[in-house]
C-alpha cells in the first residue's frame, strides 16, 4: 500500500501557481497575520510567517520575515540604498546577512509586505522561491573577481540562477503588478534599476490544457523539499560546499577554469529524537565542462523532483535519496539525463574556509575591505551605528556590497583614494570592531532563533556574543589565545547556521539547554559528531575550557582543535548516544 502524500504536496497540487489566498489577506484591511494554507504558500514567495515569542504571554504579535534573492551575495551600492530605506521604513530596522548570502528582513508588518516587495523587484531583485520547496539563492566564493577564473565563477553561479528559477505564475501578478506603489523612493530605486532588466525574472511559464501553468522544470507539485546550490574554488572552502544538496567546485589550470567536480547529497537538517534524520556531507560525483554546468544542475534537480520523498518531509532531501540508493546509483540515473555519464573528478583540496578582514587588491587596480558583522546583523545599536556608515559609505563611494556565506560583508571596487575616507566613517559610527575580530569571534556564526524563529528551541542570536567571549577566555587560560576555532550555534536541529560542520557545533535542545558536538574541521570536510546533549548554557564554556587545556598540551605542531578532539578518544567515552 503507497504511503499518502504530505499535506505540503497536496496544497502544491491543489494550487500549482502557489496563490493559496495570499491576494484575498492582502486586500483585508483588519487582516494581521497570513493564516491557514498561506502559510506554506507565502515561503514560495520568500516570506515566514513569525510572532514574537518573547510577547506571547500577553498575546501573539504577528510579523513576517522576508528574504531576497543576491546571486554569490552580491548587491550593488544603489540596491542596498533600497534595502537600507525598506529596513527602516517596513521592518524592525535592522538587515540580516544570511548563512546563504542573501539579506532578511525582520519584524515586517502586514501592511507593509506588499510595498516591501513590490520596492524589491523594483531594485532588480526578488523574494521569489527565496524559501519554499526550490531551489533557492545560489551561494559563490565572495571576494570580487581578481582573474579570468573567479570572473567566470560568478558568470556560471547566475547562469545556474537563471537556469533553476521557478515560474510560479502568481508572484508577478500578486507582489509586482496587483501593488501600488508610492513610497518616495523614486529616485533611489531609479538609480537601483539604472534602465536594466531585473536578473531574477522568472522564465514563462507552460500550459499543458488543463488551463493550470506547469513549470517546465519543477512541473505542477516543484520539488519535495527545499534544495541549495553553491559554488566554490579551492583551497578556501568559504560556501561550506559539502553542505549543499548540490555543489560546483572550480577546477583550474593555467589560469582559465576548465570546469566543475559535481557534489551532491549534502544537507545538515535533522530533528532531535528521530535517527531517521540525520547530516550528511556530499558526494564528489564527477567532473563537467564549464559548458554543461546548467544542464547538469537541471538534471540533478529533475533527479530530487522524481525521486525524493513526498510522504515524509522530514526524509524529502535529495541526501536521503543518495545515501539509500547510493553514489553508483546517482551516476546512473544522471547519465541516462545526460545522455552519457561525467568523467570521473579530478583533484582538489581545500585548506580552510573563512573570510577575509582588511584591505585586499583587486585585479583591475582598486580594492576590498572585508569587514565583521557580528551575527550578520546590520544595525545601529547605542554607540555601534554600522547601518548608518553602510548607508553614508554607499552613498559617497558606491562600492559593490557582498555578502559572505559567514555573515560577514565585503565592500569592493574601492579607490585607493577612498580608503581612508571609508575606514574613517566607520571609526566615526563606532564600528571599529568590524576591522579585526579576531579567529573565534570572525568564524562564528549563529542562527536568529529567539524570537522570532517559531522553530527555535532555545537562544543564540542573542547570547552567542556573550558565549564566544567566554571561549575566548578559556583559550587565554588555555595559553592558545587568538587561535582559529569555528564555533556555531543554533536554536533548533535544523542547522540554519551550519553547526554539523565547525569545530564546535551548539544546538538548542530546550529553553536554556544545548547539545554540544565536536570534531568538525576548519576546512569544512568533516562532519562533528554528538558529544554532550542538553548542556545548560552556563555548563558550556566551563565544558569546552577543560578541553581547551587538555588541547594545549597533547596537541601535535599545526593540530586545529576538531583535528584534535576527533582524534582523542577518551573524550567521546561518555559522549551523547
Amino acid at each position: 500500500m503507497e504511503k499518502p502524500l504530505s499535506k505540503n504536496e497536496l496544497l502544491k497540487t491543489a494550487k500549482p501557481d502557489l496563490s493559496g489566498t495570499i491576494r484575498e489577506t492582502l486586500a483585508n484591511a483588519e487582516a494581521d497575520r497570513f493564516s491557514g494554507d498561506d502559510e506554506q504558500f507565502i515561503k514560495f514567495h520568500g516570506i515566514y510567517q513569525q510572532d514574537d515569542r518573547d510577547k506571547r504571554k500577553t498575546g501573539k504579535e504577528y510579523s513576517v520575515m522576508v528574504r531576497t534573492r543576491q546571486t554569490g551575495g552580491i548587491v550593488p551600492a544603489a540596491q542596498y540604498l533600497v534595502y537600507d530605506e525598506l529596513a527602516r521604513r517596513f521592518a524592525n530596522g535592522t538587515l540580516r546577512i544570511t548563512s546563504r548570502q542573501t539579506f532578511q528582513f525582520h519584524g515586517v508588518l502586514q501592511k507593509g509586505v506588499g510595498p516591501l516587495i513590490k520596492s524589491i523587484n523594483e531594485a532588480l531583485s526578488t523574494t521569489l522561491a527565496t524559501c519554499g520547496d526550490v531551489n533557492r539563492n545560489v551561494t559563490a566564493p565572495t571576494p570580487p573577481p581578481t582573474d579570468a577564473v573567479t570572473r567566470a565563477i560568478e558568470e556560471d553561479a547566475f547562469a545556474v540562477t537563471t537556469a533553476l528559477l521557478p515560474t510560479a505564475t502568481s508572484y508577478h501578478s500578486i507582489w509586482v503588478d496587483g501593488v501600488q506603489l508610492d513610497l518616495g523612493l523614486g529616485e533611489v530605486v531609479r538609480r537601483a534599476k539604472a534602465d536594466q532588466a531585473n536578473p531574477y525574472a522568472p522564465p514563462p511559464a507552460e500550459d499543458d490544457g488543463s488551463g493550470a501553468p506547469k513549470d517546465a522544470l519543477y512541473g505542477k507539485t516543484y520539488l519535495p523539499r527545499k534544495f541549495k546550490t553553491g559554488f566554490a574554488l579551492p583551497p578556501n572552502n568559504d560556501t561550506d560546499i559539502f553542505t549543499n544538496d548540490l555543489g560546483f567546485v572550480a577546477i583550474a589550470k593555467d589560469g582559465a577554469l576548465v570546469g566543475y567536480n559535481l557534489l551532491a547529497g549534502g544537507g545538515l537538517g535533522s530533528s532531535h529524537g528521530n535517527k531517521q534524520t540525520f547530516p550528511r556531507l556530499a558526494d564528489v560525483i564527477g567532473f563537467l565542462p564549464r559548458a554543461r554546468v546548467a544542464e547538469v544542475a537541471k538534471a540533478v534537480i529533475a533527479i530530487h523532483r522524481d525521486w525524493g520523498d513526498r510522504t515524509d518531509r522530514k526524509h524529502a532531501r535529495l541526501k536521503y535519496v543518495l545515501e539509500e540508493k547510493g553514489v553508483a546509483w546517482f551516476r546512473e540515473r544522471l547519465a541516462e539525463r545526460l545522455g552519457a555519464p561525467l568523467a570521473p573528478a579530478q583533484p582538489f583540496a581545500f585548506v580552510g574556509q573563512g573570510d577575509p578582514f582588511g584591505w585586499f587588491r583587486q585585479a583591475d587596480g582598486v580594492s576590498y575591505l572585508g569587514l565583521f558583522v557580528e551575527t550578520g546583523r546590520v544595525k545601529d545599536a547605542g554607540d555601534y551605528r554600522l547601518m548608518t556608515a553602510l548607508r553614508e559609505i554607499a552613498r559617497r563611494f558606491a562600492p559593490t556590497f557582498r555578502l559572505t556565506a559567514s555573515q560577514n560583508l565585503i565592500l569592493s571596487d574601492i579607490r585607493d583614494a577612498d580608503k581612508a575616507a571609508v575606514e574613517q566613517v566607520l571609526r566615526e559610527h563606532g564600528a571599529a570592531s568590524v576591522f579585526a575580530p579576531g579567529l573565534v569571534r570572525g568564524r562564528g556564526m549563529a542562527c536568529p532563533a529567539l524570537p522570532t524563529c517559531g522553530l527555535s528551541l532555545a537562544e543564540s542570536e542573542r547570547v552567542f556574543p556573550r558565549l564566544l567571549a567566554l571561549i575566548e577566555e578559556g583559550q587565554d587560560a588555555a595559553g592558545v589565545g587568538g587561535e582559529e576555532l569555528v564555533v556555531r550555534m543554533t536554536g533548533c536541529p535544523n542547522g540554519c547556521a551550519r553547526p554539523y560542520s565547525a569545530e564546535v557545533g551548539i544546538i538548542g535542545k530546550a529553553p536554556g539547554k544545548y547539545n554540544v558536538l565536536l570534531g568538525g574541521n576548519r576546512e569544512g570536510t568533516r562532519l562533528a559528531r554528538n558529544w554532550r546533549e542538553s548542556v545548560p548554557f552556563d555548563e558550556i564554556p566551563v565544558l569546552l575550557s577543560g578541553l581547551l587545556a587538555r588541547y594545549a598540551r597533547e596537541r601535535s605542531a599545526g593540530q586545529g582543535f576538531g583535528d584534535w578532539t576527533d582524534a582523542t578518544r577518551d573524550i567521546w567515552e561518555t559522549a551523547a548516544a
